[in-house]
């Protein structure tokens, strides 16, 4: 016998090593795919972890002794450095606090004997004094620095601000017992409560050299417990135990607009104090049992209105109530020295320790809400504050909230305004909402369309047409779905709103002329067809199709005319159902467009391979085609078919250009079709390219894209589960 070469063992070992590298490639590949996953889930979490985390404090920051006596007045720069005192003397003085040093960096004396003093906003940081003469004088510190090659230079300067003509808060025969002042571009307000029980205010220009202005109540005030006039100079509270009297300025006199029950119908509910939150919009009202609750204007029936919003129930024996400078927050001193602290629109507790050991007698916040100064028995202690997200909470995300200026608790997505007072409304649910109601109305579109073509043309569709068939829908699938959302929002939307009636009856009439296309087709005698055509119907439905479309397009403003009176937007404004231009219609159909060779082409795959021999068994059996299809068919295909779906709903569910350039990315709650939203996909790409790093909006668009890639896993996950549960029901077919 001769002898062979050949050697099967060595060919197997070959195979055997091939085998190996290619299942470890693929173990690789796999691996690698799913640690990918758990790695962008990680990193979305940790950068969205730091949006729930409580505010943390260092209490021995810096810690001065001063020589002032009794401060009056304390402000304190950016950087918990410096710190600037009046005494009741009328000393100024800059103190360093990072330098221990029983004498300060300036002293300077004022040039009057201070009556009385009083503070303007955080961010104006000027300061009114009153002398003997009821003359006001106005001054605000100014830290300046210089920045060196060495170090940061430090620069006091006390700034006095002087008007055309003097201003004098009332007559000097009057006594003056309480007094306020509003600063603006233009006037400089005052209000003072003499001891006859009047109020007086006065205003003067602070350019023109023009007469002092002045007006006096008609109501005269035997009790004035405070007395506040917001920044603007428009609106004054004079509150005299539990009831507040709201004065509005009406042309160049002032008016009672309301007079407000702070206790509510309670008299137990002991007013203490009350002080302006943040922008003035707010006022917080203070109470004996140690609640704190947050009222401002609302809006009803044309007429504002102070309404409370919201109350926190807080310890009682509060010592001092400081707000912040810029947000809507505030804190709260306990006579055991706790500090604490809350955020109005989120309803957050924010800090809660104890930081002193006992409360204290003044108390600052730096404009940049980073450091706290207090003053007690002659000692200033520093805390410096990290205080990031105060407004994100479980309730400011989910919830809705009760905005300034809102005239009820909304559901609200704006995280940018020109106003310098603005509050970042941050509510996830209007975008989340934007993003179902875009993915529903893009698979009621898509997936009838998607899987009844899918039934056709694996079913019922010639060989040689579903050659061609078949390729040119999978091919849509690579155009651009930039594309599809430039076409649509600037090609498709405006031919909508000049066809809307037509659109709409499309919609309807298109699926019942297809039907009626085909009961026609089925009366009409074998003989008049001349041969059987099985299998090609679409190439005389299409055009048929396109006629139809031509024709109702043609007779769009007969049918606007018949139908909706010459004018279908002005009838559906009249019904108040809005109309944009860029709505839900325009994406469900172009996002539809987008969708169906997805759904398609996975759908007809799992029907083109059901088994030959399944249907051919049935169509022996007896069973009519249309039975073999729906009781064989599609119930082997239906985990196919429901995965097609499955991906197809993932598509759209993230899909971001169509969204992006197809609507008016309004974040509105509406399920009306022809209304716009917005979507998180879209949302994310519009803002997070203008979002500070790190700053709340950043990490909420983070968080946002954290549930963006939840929901797609769930529904995923949920999707598989399903389709392993009908292979397993349908295997014995």
């Amino acid at each position: 016998m001769p002898h062979s070469e050949f050697s099967l063992q060595q060919r197997d070992h070959k195979r055997r090593l091939k085998d190996r590298c290619v299942r470890f490639a693929v173990t690789c590949g796999g691996v690698g795919v799913l640690a990918a996953l758990i790695l962008i889930f990680v990193y979305l979490a940790l950068v969205t972890l730091p949006l729930f985390a409580d505010a943390k404090l260092d209490a021995n920051f810096a810690k001065q002794p001063i020589s002032s006596v009794q401060p009056q007045v304390l402000a304190m720069d950016d950087y918990g450095e410096h710190l600037f005192v009046v005494d009741q003397y009328g000393e100024a003085e800059f103190w360093a606090l990072k330098q221990p040093s029983d004498q300060p960096l300036w002293r300077q004396p004022l040039s009057f004997v201070p009556v009385k003093i009083e503070a303007s906003t955080a961010q104006d940081g000027w300061y009114a004094v009153l002398d003997a003469a009821h003359q006001v004088h106005l001054f605000r510190p100014r830290f300046d620095y210089s920045i060196t090659q060495q170090r940061r230079e430090f620069t006091p300067v006390l700034e006095s601000l002087t008007t055309e003509s003097t201003l004098v808060a009332a007559p000097e025969e009057a006594v003056i017992e309480q007094f306020n002042f509003a600063l603006t571009a233009d006037y400089v307000y005052t209000v003072s409560y003499l001891a006859d029980q009047r109020v007086m205010i006065r205003w003067l220009a602070r350019q023109a050299p023009l007469a002092m202005a002045e007006t006096v109540l008609p109501t005269r005030y035997a009790q004035l417990d405070q007395l506040l006039i917001t920044p603007d100079g428009q609106t004054i509270y004079l509150r005299t135990g539990s009831q507040l009297a709201v004065i509005q300025r009406d042309g160049e006199a002032y008016r009672l607009r309301e007079q407000v029950d702070l206790s509510r119908g309670q008299p137990q509910r002991l007013v203490t104090n009350m002080a302006l939150l943040s922008g003035a919009y707010s006022l917080l009202v203070t109470y004996e049992n140690g609640v704190v609750s947050q009222w401002f204007d609302v809006l009803q029936q044309g007429q504002r209105q102070l309404q409370s919003i919201r109350d926190f129930q807080l310890a009682p024996s509060i010592q001092l109530l400081l707000t912040d400078t810029q947000r809507k927050g505030f804190y709260t001193f306990y006579p055991n020295g706790t500090l604490q602290s809350h955020y109005t629109t989120s309803e957050k507790l924010v800090l809660f320790e104890r930081v002193f050991p006992k409360a204290p007698t003044l108390a600052v916040m730096s404009n940049n809400e980073r450091y706290i100064a207090t003053w007690d028995d002659g000692i200033v202690q520093v805390i410096e504050l990290d205080n990031p997200h105060p407004e994100i909470s479980f309730s400011a995300l989910w919830k809705k909230v009760w905005y300034e200026g809102y005239p009820e608790p909304q559901f609200v997505w704006q995280s940018t305004a020109a106003n310098e007072q603005f509050e970042p409304k941050l509510s996830l649910v209007p975008i989340a909402f934007g993003t179902l109601k875009a993915a529903f109305y893009a698979m009621l579109f898509a997936v009838p369309i998607a899987v009844f073509a899918a039934i056709y043309t694996a079913y019922f569709m010639k060989p040689a047409m579903r050659r061609v068939v078949k390729p040119t829908i999978e091919l849509m699938e690579a155009l651009p779905t930039v594309i599809i959302g430039f076409l649509a929002g600037l090609w498709f939307a405006p031919i909508v709103e000049n066809n809307l009636a037509a659109v709409v009856t499309l919609l309807i009439g298109l699926p019942i002329s297809t039907l009626i296309i085909g009961v026609i087709w089925s009366w009409l005698p074998k003989r008049y067809l001349g041969y059987d055509i099985s299998g090609w119907q679409a190439l005389i439905l299409v055009p048929l199709m396109i006629v139809i479309m031509a024709l109702t397009l043609s007779f769009s403003h007969l049918i606007e005319q018949v139908l909706f009176a010459g004018d279908v937007l002005l009838f559906l404004d009249q019904r108040g159902i809005g109309f944009d231009q860029r709505n839900a219609l325009i994406v469900g159909i172009a996002m539809g467009f987008a969708v169906i060779p997805t759904i398609f082409t996975i759908a007809e795959d799992a029907i083109f391979s059901v088994p030959k021999h399944l249907s051919d068994g049935s169509l022996a059996l007896g069973a009519t085609g249309w039975q073999t299809l729906t009781h064989v068919v599609l119930l082997t295909a239906s985990p196919g078919i429901f995965s097609a779906i499955m991906m197809g709903l993932g598509r759209a569910v993230g899909e971001t250009m169509i969204v992006l350039m197809a609507t008016g990315n309004t974040p509105i709650l509406d399920w009306n079709i022809l209304q716009g939203m917005r979507t998180i996909s879209a949302n994310i790409a519009i803002e997070l390219p203008e979002s500070a790093v790190g700053s709340s909006h950043y990490r909420v668009l983070f968080l946002a894209a954290l549930l963006l890639f939840v929901f797609t896993f769930i529904v995923n996950s949920f999707a598989e589960w399903v389709r392993q549960r009908l292979r397993a029901k349908y295997r014995s077919l």
